[in-house]
């Protein structure tokens, strides 16, 4: 019973933020009908004594709180700068992220603390709101900036892309918060450094990182390293990334608990088979290169969530107990979508990683059967197993978010995915060694380029083929659901059957 009270708790919420996040539905209705379901609850508890009943409320009690949570946090856009959009209006506010670094221009997000008009009046109004701003590379800006700027405030508007398929650029922002945005805006330092101090400093580690990694890596090998260990794409030029969408790799390189997940299995089983290890001393360093990999992306919101999954599925392959972990990892899901309900919709990292990690805990271990060819030395045949269970369960996701059918697929993820968890750890390594010396980063850079050149073949070559990918924009959901259902059906419906029958 304890266990079917926890997942009533959990689905009734994730279906209740789900259901407002394509549907306006009523405030007053939803407490109503709360009201009405916990009276139903209380009776069935202490009167009728009726297990399902009592399931049942719990269900629908926890889906209206869904519903109140996501109405909570989908507030109207502030009237002050609502007035303003389309005019030039002069800001204060604050760099609150690292700039994202573009092929063509630099983007910013920042928090603005007051709002003037062209007239420089200053006006009585305060609200923290969010804008980001597109500028050109040419100025060195820094999270914790604090600056002035004046351009022409704007909304962000959705978008269709190369694919055709329509991109919810709206809702992608306002996951983050961020309300406005604002082209090639002129902006002015005003002082420097006024950031976290802690958050500054894992920034800047991160960027000593990079410059180290790319001193002894060449572009564009040392884009797709950055892309592979720390998410960093941005800086892709449209073709290098047109190449991984036609070859269906484009998620190599998303920040996700895919791809660390990977690295972290390798460093596992590598220490596993130390003579003499600990226990354990694999899972433990597994752990240590997942923390690893949060500090080196800057602490970000998304490296968090993303290994706070890879560490479950981490557990999960090193204890067995996968259910227990999943319990977990349900439970995790939901926290991160109570302190933001967008991340259930329209954060697409977050669903990669939560299906990524569903299919290593769950799929991974019935699949590993089909790989006796492949070698035990070094964890491999367990690293593979792994990243072709993670590739088939996101390629719907994938096929449905970018609209974009590879014909290359396959044949370009069996030639690549085996050596991503060597060549990220090999960057890591390249990385943490240039901290030091160059001299020290020198080997593991010159190895690294070598599989990263032999990875951005594979692509350029399936990618130059004719017919190597054609555009599907428009996929449908309720197909993508109907293939998702089967993949639990097939995974979870013995526990289902048994969930519904006793």
């Amino acid at each position: 019973m304890r266990d079917k009270v926890f997942y009533s708790i959990c689905f009734g919420f994730l279906f209740g933020v789900l259901l407002r996040s394509f549907i306006a539905v009523d405030l007053y209705f939803t407490i109503l009908s709360g009201v009405i379901i916990l009276a139903l609850f209380l009776f069935f508890k202490f009167i009728s004594k009726n297990n399902w009943g009592i399931l049942g409320s719990i269900f629908v009690l926890t889906f209206c709180f869904g519903i109140f949570r996501f109405h909570m946090v989908d507030a109207p856009n502030p009237v002050v700068f609502e007035n303003h959009v389309g005019q030039k209006v002069a800001f204060s506010g604050k760099i609150i992220d690292e700039p994202n670094l573009k092929e063509n221009n630099q983007q910013l997000t920042v928090s603005v603390k007051s709002i003037k008009t062209d007239t420089l009046s200053a006006m009585a109004e305060s609200v923290s709101v969010r804008v980001l701003l597109s500028t050109g590379l040419e100025n060195d800006y820094k999270y914790g900036d604090d600056i002035n700027f004046f351009g022409k405030l704007e909304k962000p508007d959705n978008f269709i892309t190369d694919q055709g398929k329509e991109f919810d650029y709206v809702n992608y922002l306002r996951k983050d918060g961020i309300l406005y945005v604002m082209s090639y805006p002129k902006i002015k330092i005003i002082s420097r450094n006024n950031g976290n101090p802690i958050k500054s400093a894992l920034f800047f580690a991160k960027e000593k990182f990079l410059e180290k990694m790319n001193f002894v890596i060449q572009t564009p090998e040392n884009l797709l390293m950055g892309g592979l260990i720390l998410g960093e794409k941005s800086s892709f030029n449209q073709a290098l990334r047109q190449s991984f969408v036609n070859t269906g790799t484009i998620h190599i390189v998303a920040l996700s608990g895919y791809n660390v997940m990977i690295v972290a299995q390798w460093f596992m089983k590598l220490f596993t088979r130390m003579p003499y290890a600990p226990k354990n001393f694999g899972i433990g360093m597994g752990i240590a290169a997942i923390l690893l990999f949060i500090l080196m992306t800057g602490g970000s919101s998304t490296a968090i969530r993303a290994g706070i999954m890879a560490i479950l599925a981490l557990i999960a392959r090193a204890t067995g107990r996968n259910y227990d972990v999943a319990r977990a990892l349900i439970l995790a899901a939901v926290f991160m979508v109570i302190q933001n309900p967008f991340l259930l919709v329209y954060d697409v990292s977050f669903q990669l990683s939560f299906i990524a990690t569903i299919a290593v805990i769950f799929f991974a271990p019935r699949i590993e059967k089909y790989f006796l060819w492949v070698t035990k030395s070094f964890g491999l045949r367990d690293i593979v197993s792994v990243t072709f269970a993670a590739y088939i369960f996101v390629f719907p996701f994938i096929l449905y978010k970018m609209g974009n059918f590879s014909l290359v697929a396959l044949p370009a993820n069996i030639l690549i995915l085996p050596f991503i968890p060597l060549t990220m750890a090999l960057g890591f390594l390249t990385g943490l060694a240039g901290l030091i010396w160059y001299v020290f980063a020198a080997p593991f850079g010159y190895i690294s380029y070598l599989f990263l050149h032999y990875e951005l073949g594979v692509i350029s070559f399936f990618s130059d083929l004719p017919f190597a990918a054609f555009s599907f924009p428009n996929f449908p959901l309720w197909l993508t659901l109907i293939i998702y259902a089967y993949f639990i059906y097939r995974l979870f419906g013995k526990s289902i059957k048994s969930f519904f029958a006793n």
